[in-house]
Protein backbone atom coordinates (compact mmCIF):
# COMPACT_ATOMS: atom_id res chain seq x y z
CA UNK A 1 0.00 0.00 0.00
CA UNK A 2 1.12 4.01 -0.18
CA UNK A 3 2.46 6.09 -2.90
CA UNK A 4 5.71 7.25 -3.66
CA UNK A 5 7.02 10.91 -4.59
CA UNK A 6 10.25 12.78 -5.75
CA UNK A 7 10.00 15.79 -4.20
CA UNK A 8 6.54 16.01 -3.81
CA UNK A 9 5.79 14.88 -7.13
CA UNK A 10 4.69 11.40 -7.68
CA UNK A 11 6.33 9.06 -9.65
CA UNK A 12 3.66 6.63 -10.89
CA UNK A 13 3.10 6.64 -14.66
CA UNK A 14 5.31 9.76 -14.76
CA UNK A 15 7.91 9.64 -17.41
CA UNK A 16 8.80 12.87 -16.16
CA UNK A 17 9.86 11.94 -12.48
CA UNK A 18 10.93 8.90 -13.56
CA UNK A 19 13.89 10.44 -15.76
CA UNK A 20 15.18 11.94 -12.40
CA UNK A 21 16.41 8.33 -11.05
CA UNK A 22 17.84 5.12 -12.12
CA UNK A 23 17.61 1.81 -10.13
CA UNK A 24 20.08 -0.70 -9.97
CA UNK A 25 18.62 -3.91 -9.27
CA UNK A 26 19.94 -6.48 -7.49
CA UNK A 27 18.77 -8.91 -10.56
CA UNK A 28 19.87 -7.17 -13.92
CA UNK A 29 16.90 -7.11 -16.54
CA UNK A 30 17.84 -6.34 -19.90
CA UNK A 31 16.18 -6.23 -23.18
CA UNK A 32 16.01 -10.24 -24.76
CA UNK A 33 19.04 -10.92 -26.72
CA UNK A 34 20.55 -7.60 -26.62
CA UNK A 35 23.63 -5.79 -26.02
CA UNK A 36 25.53 -3.04 -23.91
CA UNK A 37 25.60 -1.03 -27.32
CA UNK A 38 22.04 -1.49 -28.01
CA UNK A 39 20.66 -0.87 -24.04
CA UNK A 40 22.79 2.68 -24.37
CA UNK A 41 20.18 3.15 -27.57
CA UNK A 42 16.83 2.10 -25.24
CA UNK A 43 18.49 4.50 -22.10
CA UNK A 44 19.47 6.95 -23.82
CA UNK A 45 15.58 6.81 -24.73
CA UNK A 46 14.70 7.27 -21.82
CA UNK A 47 17.08 9.66 -19.91
CA UNK A 48 18.06 12.17 -21.76
CA UNK A 49 20.56 12.94 -19.85
CA UNK A 50 22.58 9.88 -21.06
CA UNK A 51 26.19 9.87 -21.56
CA UNK A 52 27.10 7.77 -24.55
CA UNK A 53 30.43 9.02 -24.92
CA UNK A 54 31.44 8.03 -20.94
CA UNK A 55 29.74 4.75 -21.39
CA UNK A 56 31.78 3.42 -24.38
CA UNK A 57 34.72 4.88 -22.27
CA UNK A 58 33.71 3.09 -19.13
CA UNK A 59 32.84 -0.30 -20.73
CA UNK A 60 36.04 -0.04 -22.71
CA UNK A 61 38.02 0.09 -19.16
CA UNK A 62 35.60 -2.52 -17.55
CA UNK A 63 36.85 -5.32 -20.13
CA UNK A 64 33.32 -5.09 -21.15
CA UNK A 65 32.50 -6.22 -25.13
CA UNK A 66 29.74 -3.51 -26.58
CA UNK A 67 28.83 -5.59 -29.09
CA UNK A 68 28.40 -8.89 -27.07
CA UNK A 69 24.69 -10.14 -26.13
CA UNK A 70 24.35 -9.65 -22.37
CA UNK A 71 22.56 -13.03 -22.45
CA UNK A 72 26.52 -14.38 -23.08
CA UNK A 73 27.58 -12.27 -19.65
CA UNK A 74 28.71 -13.99 -16.06
CA UNK A 75 26.73 -12.45 -13.18
CA UNK A 76 29.33 -10.17 -11.75
CA UNK A 77 29.74 -8.78 -15.34
CA UNK A 78 26.00 -8.02 -15.92
CA UNK A 79 26.06 -5.99 -12.52
CA UNK A 80 28.84 -3.79 -13.87
CA UNK A 81 26.72 -3.40 -16.75
CA UNK A 82 24.11 -2.18 -14.81
CA UNK A 83 26.26 0.13 -12.74
CA UNK A 84 27.70 1.69 -16.16
CA UNK A 85 24.35 2.40 -16.82
CA UNK A 86 23.33 4.18 -14.32
CA UNK A 87 25.78 5.93 -13.75
CA UNK A 88 26.12 7.57 -17.26
CA UNK A 89 22.10 7.96 -16.92
CA UNK A 90 22.74 11.50 -15.61
CA UNK A 91 20.25 11.07 -13.39
CA UNK A 92 19.88 13.24 -9.93
CA UNK A 93 19.20 9.93 -7.76
CA UNK A 94 20.54 6.87 -8.14
CA UNK A 95 18.88 3.85 -6.17
CA UNK A 96 21.25 0.81 -5.82
CA UNK A 97 20.02 -2.54 -4.45
CA UNK A 98 23.12 -4.73 -3.26
CA UNK A 99 25.06 -3.56 -5.50
CA UNK A 100 28.07 -4.43 -4.66
CA UNK A 101 26.63 -8.61 -4.31
CA UNK A 102 28.74 -10.82 -6.64
CA UNK A 103 31.83 -8.72 -7.48
CA UNK A 104 35.33 -9.83 -6.66
CA UNK A 105 36.50 -7.52 -4.46
CA UNK A 106 39.07 -5.47 -6.88
CA UNK A 107 35.71 -4.79 -8.58
CA UNK A 108 33.70 -4.02 -6.08
CA UNK A 109 36.05 -1.24 -4.73
CA UNK A 110 36.38 0.09 -8.42
CA UNK A 111 32.12 0.05 -8.29
CA UNK A 112 32.36 1.87 -4.89
CA UNK A 113 34.94 4.40 -6.14
CA UNK A 114 32.82 4.77 -9.68
CA UNK A 115 29.45 5.73 -7.70
CA UNK A 116 31.27 7.77 -5.16
CA UNK A 117 32.93 10.07 -7.64
CA UNK A 118 29.83 9.98 -10.00
CA UNK A 119 27.99 11.37 -7.07
CA UNK A 120 30.31 14.65 -6.19
CA UNK A 121 31.15 15.20 -9.32
CA UNK A 122 27.06 15.66 -10.25
CA UNK A 123 25.81 16.46 -6.93
CA UNK A 124 23.49 13.78 -7.16
CA UNK A 125 22.25 11.70 -4.22
CA UNK A 126 23.32 8.02 -4.04
CA UNK A 127 20.60 5.37 -1.96
CA UNK A 128 22.29 1.78 -1.08
CA UNK A 129 20.96 -0.86 0.61
CA UNK A 130 22.99 -3.57 1.61
CA UNK A 131 22.88 -6.36 4.19
CA UNK A 132 26.84 -6.20 4.78
CA UNK A 133 27.90 -2.87 6.54
CA UNK A 134 30.84 -2.75 5.91
CA UNK A 135 30.30 -2.11 2.47
CA UNK A 136 28.59 0.97 3.47
CA UNK A 137 30.67 2.20 5.82
CA UNK A 138 33.48 4.41 4.42
CA UNK A 139 30.59 4.58 1.18
CA UNK A 140 28.01 6.56 3.07
CA UNK A 141 27.13 9.83 5.06
CA UNK A 142 23.48 8.47 6.14
CA UNK A 143 22.56 5.25 7.87
CA UNK A 144 18.78 3.92 7.90
CA UNK A 145 18.20 0.56 9.94
CA UNK A 146 15.25 -0.98 8.47
CA UNK A 147 13.63 -4.12 11.06
CA UNK A 148 10.41 -5.88 10.18
CA UNK A 149 9.48 -3.38 7.07
CA UNK A 150 9.78 -0.37 9.70
CA UNK A 151 12.46 2.45 9.96
CA UNK A 152 14.33 1.39 13.28
CA UNK A 153 17.00 4.31 13.27
CA UNK A 154 18.85 6.68 11.02
CA UNK A 155 21.69 9.08 11.81
CA UNK A 156 24.88 10.09 10.20
CA UNK A 157 27.20 7.35 10.24
CA UNK A 158 29.71 9.70 12.33
CA UNK A 159 27.67 10.70 15.00
CA UNK A 160 26.00 7.28 15.36
CA UNK A 161 29.85 5.58 15.59
CA UNK A 162 30.90 8.40 17.89
CA UNK A 163 27.65 8.13 20.52
CA UNK A 164 28.24 4.90 20.86
CA UNK A 165 31.74 3.24 21.98
CA UNK A 166 33.27 -0.03 23.73
CA UNK A 167 35.08 0.83 27.19
CA UNK A 168 37.15 -2.07 29.26
CA UNK A 169 37.61 -1.23 32.72
CA UNK A 170 38.97 -2.87 36.12
CA UNK A 171 38.95 -2.23 39.95
CA UNK A 172 40.96 -3.71 42.58
CA UNK A 173 37.41 -4.34 44.32
CA UNK A 174 34.44 -6.56 42.81
CA UNK A 175 32.08 -3.98 40.88
CA UNK A 176 29.11 -4.52 38.45
CA UNK A 177 27.09 -2.94 36.08
CA UNK A 178 25.11 -1.29 38.87
CA UNK A 179 28.20 0.59 39.86
CA UNK A 180 28.01 2.82 36.68
CA UNK A 181 25.21 5.10 38.20
CA UNK A 182 23.86 7.62 35.09
CA UNK A 183 26.08 6.09 32.42
CA UNK A 184 23.99 4.25 29.43
CA UNK A 185 25.40 1.09 29.51
CA UNK A 186 23.98 -0.87 26.28
CA UNK A 187 25.57 -4.27 27.40
CA UNK A 188 27.64 -5.27 29.92
CA UNK A 189 29.92 -7.85 30.53
CA UNK A 190 32.76 -9.31 32.67
CA UNK A 191 35.39 -12.06 32.40
CA UNK A 192 37.61 -12.54 35.34
CA UNK A 193 37.95 -8.61 36.86
CA UNK A 194 37.85 -6.66 33.73
CA UNK A 195 34.61 -5.94 32.17
CA UNK A 196 33.43 -4.69 29.02
CA UNK A 197 30.65 -1.95 27.99
CA UNK A 198 29.01 -0.78 25.03
CA UNK A 199 28.17 2.80 26.63
CA UNK A 200 25.91 5.74 24.82
CA UNK A 201 26.70 8.82 24.96
CA UNK A 202 29.24 11.75 25.45
CA UNK A 203 32.75 10.64 25.14
CA UNK A 204 34.95 12.65 27.47
CA UNK A 205 31.91 12.74 29.61
CA UNK A 206 31.73 9.33 29.88
CA UNK A 207 36.05 8.61 30.57
CA UNK A 208 36.00 11.45 32.80
CA UNK A 209 33.28 9.85 35.27
CA UNK A 210 34.78 6.54 34.65
CA UNK A 211 38.40 8.09 35.67
CA UNK A 212 36.91 9.81 39.04
CA UNK A 213 36.16 6.38 40.24
CA UNK A 214 39.68 5.34 40.17
CA UNK A 215 39.93 2.25 37.81
CA UNK A 216 43.13 0.15 37.47
CA UNK A 217 42.75 -0.04 33.57
CA UNK A 218 40.43 2.26 31.70
CA UNK A 219 40.37 1.79 27.63
CA UNK A 220 38.19 3.29 25.14
CA UNK A 221 37.66 1.59 21.99
CA UNK A 222 35.93 2.44 18.55
CA UNK A 223 33.18 0.34 17.11
CA UNK A 224 32.47 -0.92 13.86
CA UNK A 225 29.22 0.12 12.00
CA UNK A 226 28.45 -3.63 12.01
CA UNK A 227 29.25 -3.75 15.91
CA UNK A 228 26.92 -0.43 16.24
CA UNK A 229 24.30 -1.93 14.48
CA UNK A 230 23.49 -5.28 16.66
CA UNK A 231 23.88 -3.20 19.79
CA UNK A 232 21.30 -0.57 18.67
CA UNK A 233 19.00 -3.57 17.68
CA UNK A 234 19.69 -5.17 21.36
CA UNK A 235 18.68 -1.73 22.59
CA UNK A 236 15.30 -1.55 20.96
CA UNK A 237 14.71 -5.85 22.16
CA UNK A 238 15.89 -7.49 19.63
CA UNK A 239 17.19 -10.79 21.37
CA UNK A 240 20.01 -12.24 18.85
CA UNK A 241 20.82 -14.93 21.62
CA UNK A 242 17.40 -15.80 22.09
CA UNK A 243 17.34 -17.32 18.44
CA UNK A 244 20.53 -18.62 19.24
CA UNK A 245 19.18 -20.49 21.89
Amino acid sequence: EGSISLDGEPVFENPKAKARFFYISDEQHFLGNSSPEEMAVFYRSVYPAFDRKRFFELLGSFGLDRKRKISAFSKGMKKQLSVLLGICAGTEYLFCDETFDGLDPVMRNLVKNLITQDVLEHQATAIITSHSLRELEDTCDQLALLHKGGLVLESDIQHLKTSLFKIQIAFSGDFGRDSFDGIDILHFSKRGSVASMIVRGGREETVSRLQAMMPILLDVLPLSLEEVFTYEMEALGYAFQDVLD
